[in-house]
């Protein structure tokens, strides 16, 4: 499987350490503000009022150290997993540490700090329900769950009725938000049915090797034939405001075909990729993060048009284009994303 590097891999079957190594180029801080005036809902990039989502690493919770060396890493966000990255006979004792540890975690004031995220096993199985009250219980912090082989609304509203009486029981103040995987052929189905489930739901994740599974797609499979069910995905999550979220390559290099599978999602419109080695943070986050020449076009773009609104008019020409409101959406998509 690993001799694809154009292929994609499985949010959870790590094949490299999570604590590997360090970052590549391209970790440079925190975006800049959005000058260039309000946007409407959906217009600006990631929804559900969190942070940045470039570069979001997938963390085995298993071991103590590994975990809060995640937190060096560079990522925007990083995602402990529960599923299946532990063997089913040490589900209990990863839960009770990793509850341990976001006991810790979540007390910090983490300001430009990485999102903390847990992936909790798929519902109906023995240990959904324990992970999701384990982690909300541990601490009064900023939390999302990834909930894994979401197959319709319904599986939401299970998770937002087990959080709204862990929640009542804890008196947790702290928002949890939800990110639902899309990796079955019933979810894709309903994907648009998922993505208006609202809620606490933040955003919408691709995950490849277990979609490809259910629809019979092998492994190596580039990501360019994925185009029909990546437009799938990111249409849903548009339309209601959510992030869209690509699911990570195979390899755990940091090679030409990293870049390639992350400038083919960032082409096409999502936010950010799941990484599984801190060594391809650097080069996912630098591809999603907006470059010089692009800003000054979006801030000239936004400029124009707030001079062309001042004058009664609804459109104006800039270096030869024509500028409308459309073109006002993807400068702003533009700045949320640049350095």
């Amino acid at each position: 499987m690993s001799g694809h590097p154009t292929g994609q891999h499985d949010e959870g079957r790590i094949t490299g350490s999570a604590d590997g190594g360090p970052a590549g180029p391209g970790d440079n801080g925190p975006a800049g503000p959005d000058d260039g005036g309000p946007a409407g809902p959906g217009d600006d990039g990631p929804g559900g009022g969190a942070g940045r989502c470039r570069a979001i690493l997938s963390v085995p919770a298993t071991e103590e150290k590994r975990i809060l060396r995640a937190f060096d890493r560079g990522a925007d966000e990083l995602v402990f997993d529960l599923e299946d990255a532990v063997a089913p006979q040490r589900k209990d004792d990863a839960r009770a540490l990793l509850a341990g540890v976001l006991a810790e975690i979540l007390a910090r004031p983490r300001a430009g700090g990485a999102g903390v995220s847990v992936r909790v096993n798929a519902i109906r199985s023995p240990w959904c329900h324990l992970d999701i009250a384990a982690c909300v219980a541990a601490g009064d912090g900023p939390l999302s769950l990834v909930i894994p082989k979401v197959s319709d609304a319904g599986d939401l509203a299970f998770v937002e009725r087990l959080l709204d009486g862990i929640i009542a029981a804890t008196g947790r103040t702290a928002p949890v938000r939800v990110q639902a995987l899309i990796e079955n052929a019933e979810g894709l189905s309903r994907v648009a049915e998922i993505a208006a489930h609202g809620g606490r739901l933040e955003g919408l994740i691709l995950g490849y090797a277990d979609l490809g599974a259910s629809l019979g797609r092998a492994p190596s499979t580039p990501p360019q034939r994925w185009l029909y069910v990546q437009d799938q995905v990111l249409t849903a999550a548009r339309a209601h405001g959510l992030r869209a979220i690509d699911g990570p390559y195979l390899g755990t290099a940091d090679d030409a075909g990293l870049r390639a599978a992350a400038e083919h999602a960032r082409e096409l419109g999502y936010d950010g990729k799941w990484v599984i080695h801190p060594a391809q943070i650097g080069t996912v986050r630098e591809t999603f993060t907006a470059g010089p020449e692009e800003v000054a076009r979006a801030r000239a773009v936004l400029a124009a048009l707030a001079d062309a609104h001042r004058r009664g008019a609804g459109a104006v020409g800039l270096d030869g284009e024509m500028i409308d409101e459309a073109l006002a959406v993807a400068a702003r998509r533009v700045l949320a994303r640049a350095r």
